[in-house]
């Protein structure tokens, strides 16, 4: 192969193609409708298209790299313009003005004087083995034009699979321009990039002295001929010995060209129809509706089609790669996938959670150890000699967890009895995996959660104790649909056991909280960590001694204005830019957000949810970043930048935690606990899927109560049962009505500049009774703080301590809202105020 590509490159490293050629495209409409951010361009930001076959981590400048999965073809791309007449060279990227995210594609649009142009970007699932994401280039022009996009050819496949140096690039030559071949030192490797007209750029001769040049095209553009036109960017790569040769190159590359309407109309399509499919919620903040609603595209956007096999996995997200193999965690991730399954089965894509359950159950270990990690390269060398493919602890109960969370949401008890071995071992390891005999699953088996720790990596920690526990109440519920009231019995002791040996031994009765860990002598790691807030994940009663967990939690000490650290900012191991020991993570702060609704701290819920949900347009925009300083607004350089828990930590909150909802598919029923803001007269969740039934809720506040009524649109009808005691149900279950307190309050959400450190309001307690409604707040000191309250009853004589209120402004009169200012006293850093309402 070296000898043949050697005298290719000798003679000009140009081929002659057989026959056919590349030809521009004529314009076909891209949707328009449905959600999309726009923004100016910031250099430096990340986007990301991304899509079963395909993917294009890059910049808001327009540079990028190209993944025909698993195989990165291409990077750095650049585009320079030389315009007839006018003497000076533009670089492009520099010039990038707009950038525009909707689910099906991302424009970027570059914007001179002289031209416009548009870089439309997808990444379709319906094209063919070896093809994979598409860029379109639209230009307007007032004179012709040259444009040069340059980048530079990889062709390596996704870490850990062995990889060679730079490619060697061949030009072959059409009718009307030509296309690269990118030769590896494998026969059975090889991929093909090409512009429709475009002629190649420099391609050193073989006698040259060693020395890299990034590959060019270069495209003409006359206005008179081109206007109306897409230039497309098309790759395509191959494999095999079959497939890596440049006539199945080439055929692929055109039969690309000339299908891509009908590829792109049918990607859109696809969105669409999963929009209208999917759930939705409807609320006065249109910000968090969208913001829902992007959590859900985010998430579909990350499934992978594994090679060979053709199975469907959820990667755990997506970063450029710069000079490395990896886009970010670019893997299939177990405990990742468990935690979004989640959020799939509360936006009600069953189809996706059965694919992603069977893809793990698959690859389970021969002792019912549940994987952690595959890459996309897995089928192509000997993973099992590698330690990351088990090397987690917590996959195996929440593979337990997040199966009963699939087979009580859709209903689905056929699945798990065709799976009933692979659940019954994964039960069988994780109750026979305990080395100091307390009987509890521990770290022996992998790690907890932290991958690294100062004083050594933990023995037990409270966060895989708790999954243990939880893990049992799951399988006493599996068992029980199963029929096996061994099993079921067992799992129930096992489950009371674990609840009491985990107040008994991790419960620090001098400071009232959780400690983190449990050492193999006996003592504690007493870090003060996040970790404990796991305990209401998959509901039951949580921890008994709480209350000054979730006060620390909401405070200063543990809350940022953008999401929660995992260490206290006060503890000796705190290092905000550590990645286990004080950064933030949508991820814990969305668990928090779940603790707080279910234990009754719905003001704290609500703003971490609103945390969550604002970041959907801080970085990457429509998803959310994997995680983020401690001490600053600003996300870690290496953060995977469209990560699939993070957007799960919108979906999963706002339909537990604020709407309060708990489907039964097994019933046909949904159990209600809601907590809408002060601030909202009324909300609604669209298609919302209970087992075999699709169904609305409308939530509407009708004097002294919130009426919740259910809509059945398809399947069995769907009934609404109460979890708050005292709430009214109709005797049909269409309706609840909730009783509401004489007094709410709302507190307000946003994030702050990038840069800023911490300096909101927090909100570390809230207790109502029959007369009173007191909040124990705390804010930076001679700050001034603005709430909304609502009276819900009609001449409600109001007092306040420790704050002023006033009559509504700006169109709220008689609408039962009034502002509530609250001052703060002079001093340093953050003081607390404690604020009551009478009536």
């Amino acid at each position: 192969m070296r000898t043949a590509l050697s005298l290719a490159l000798m003679l000009g490293g140009i081929a002659n193609a057989q026959t056919g050629s590349l030809r521009p495209v004529d314009a076909f409409p891209i949707r328009e409708d449905g959600i999309t951010i726009r923004r100016h361009v910031e250099a430096g930001k990340p986007f990301t298209v991304a899509g079963t076959r395909g993917a294009m981590p890059g910049q808001q400048e327009g540079t990028l790299e190209a993944w025909v999965l698993p195989v990165k073809l291409l990077s750095h791309l650049s585009i320079r313009a030389d315009v007839e007449g006018y003497s000076v060279p533009i670089d492009l990227n520099a010039d990038a003005a707009e950038i525009e995210v909707s689910p099906d594609h991302t424009t970027i649009t570059y914007s001179h004087i002289a031209f416009t142009v548009r870089q439309i970007m997808f990444a379709p699932d319906d094209t063919e083995d070896g093809t994979g994401a598409v860029v379109l280039f639209q230009i307007d022009s007032t004179r012709p034009m040259d444009l040069t996009f340059s980048f530079t050819p990889e062709m390596r496949p996704m870490w850990p699979q062995r990889s060679q140096g730079v490619p060697s690039a061949e030009w072959v030559k059409q009718q009307e321009g030509g296309f690269y071949v990118l030769h590896t030192d494998f026969p059975n490797l090889a991929g093909a990039v090409a512009i429709p007209t475009a002629q190649p750029g420099i391609l050193a001769p073989y006698q040259e002295k060693p020395k890299f040049y990034p590959l060019e095209l270069k495209l003409h553009y006359g206005p008179k001929r081109d206007t109306n036109r897409y230039f497309p960017l098309l790759m395509a790569m191959g494999s095999t010995l079959e497939t890596a040769t440049n006539a199945t190159l080439q055929g692929k590359l055109e039969r690309l060209n000339a299908e891509l309407p009908q590829i792109y109309a049918k990607h859109a399509e696809r969105y669409r129809q999963m929009k209208d499919r999917v759930t939705a919620i409807r609320t006065p903040d249109v910000g968090l509706s969208e913001d829902f609603d992007w959590a859900a595209m985010s998430i579909e956007q990350l499934r992978a089609k594994a090679q060979p096999s053709g199975e469907i996995g959820l990667v755990a997200g997506y970063y450029s790669s710069g000079d490395s193999a990896r886009p970010g965690f670019g893997w299939y991730f177990g405990r990742d996938s468990l935690y979004t399954l989640y959020a799939v089965n509360g936006f009600g894509d069953f189809g996706l959670s059965r694919a992603e359950l069977e893809f793990l159950m698959k690859r389970q270990r021969d002792d019912g150890k549940i994987m952690h990690e595959y890459p996309q390269t897995a089928a192509s060398f000997e993973w099992k000699d590698f330690s990351y493919a088990y090397a987690a602890a917590d996959s195996t109960p929440l593979f337990l967890t997040a199966m009963l969370d699939y087979v009580r949401s859709s209903g689905d008890v056929d699945f798990l009895r065709r799976h009933r071995e692979i659940v019954e071992k994964a039960w069988h390891f994780e109750t026979t995996h305990d080395t100091d005999g307390d009987g509890i699953y521990d770290n022996s088996q992998g790690t907890g959660w932290v991958e690294s720790w100062p004083s050594g990596m933990p023995h037990q920690e409270i966060y895989l104790a708790l999954l243990d526990q939880q893990a049992s109440v799951a399988m006493l519920k599996l068992a029980g649909l199963l029929e096996d009231k061994a099993t079921a019995d067992a799992a129930s002791v096992r489950a009371a056991d674990l609840a009491k040996k985990i107040e008994a031994e991790y419960y620090d009765s001098s400071r009232q909280e959780y400690t983190f860990s449990r050492n193999t002598d006996g003592t504690l790691d007493r870090t003060a960590t996040v970790y404990p807030a796991i305990a209401w994940w998959n509901g039951g009663d949580g921890l008994a001694h709480s209350a000054a967990s979730f006060r620390r939690w909401a405070s200063h000490d543990f809350s940022t204005d953008w999401g929660l650290r995992d260490v206290a900012e006060s503890d000796p191991f705190y290092d905000p830019i550590s990645y286990h020991q004080g950064s933030v993570w949508p991820l814990f702060t969305g668990w928090a957000s779940v603790a707080e609704y279910r234990a009754g701290h719905p003001l704290a819920g609500y703003a971490h949810l609103m945390q969550n949900a604002d970041l959907t347009t801080a970085q990457d925009l429509g998803a959310v970043t994997e995680l983020l300083s401690g001490a600053f607004f600003q996300p870690f350089g290496r953060s995977t930048s469209h990560q699939l828990w993070s957007s799960a930590m919108v979906i999963t909150p706002a339909l537990w935690g604020l709407f309060g909802i708990d489907v039964d598919g097994l019933s046909s029923s949904i159990t209600l606990d809601p907590h809408l803001p002060a601030d909202w007269d009324h909300a609604a969740v669209d298609r919302l899927h209970v087992g075999a039934s699709v169904c609305s809720l409308e939530y509407q506040r009708e004097g002294r109560g919130l009426v919740v009524r259910v809509k059945t649109l398809s399947g069995p009808v769907v009934r609404l049962a109460s979890g708050v005691k005292g709430a009214l149900s109709m005797g049909d279950g269409s309706s609840i009505v909730f009783a509401l307190p004489p007094v709410e309050v709302a507190v307000p959400h946003g994030l702050p500049l990038p840069g800023a450190r911490t300096a909101q309001m927090k909100v570390l307690g809230e207790t109502v009774d029959g007369h009173s409604l007191k909040l124990e707040l705390e804010a930076e000191a001679g700050s001034v703080v603005e709430l909304t309250v609502r009276r819900n009853v009609a001449r409600l004589n109001l007092h306040v301590d420790g704050g002023t209120i006033s009559a509504a402004t700006s169109g709220r009169e008689g609408s039962g809202l009034d502002q509530l200012m609250v001052k703060f006293a002079e001093g340093m850093g953050y003081q607390g105020q404690v604020v009551t309402l009478r009536w």
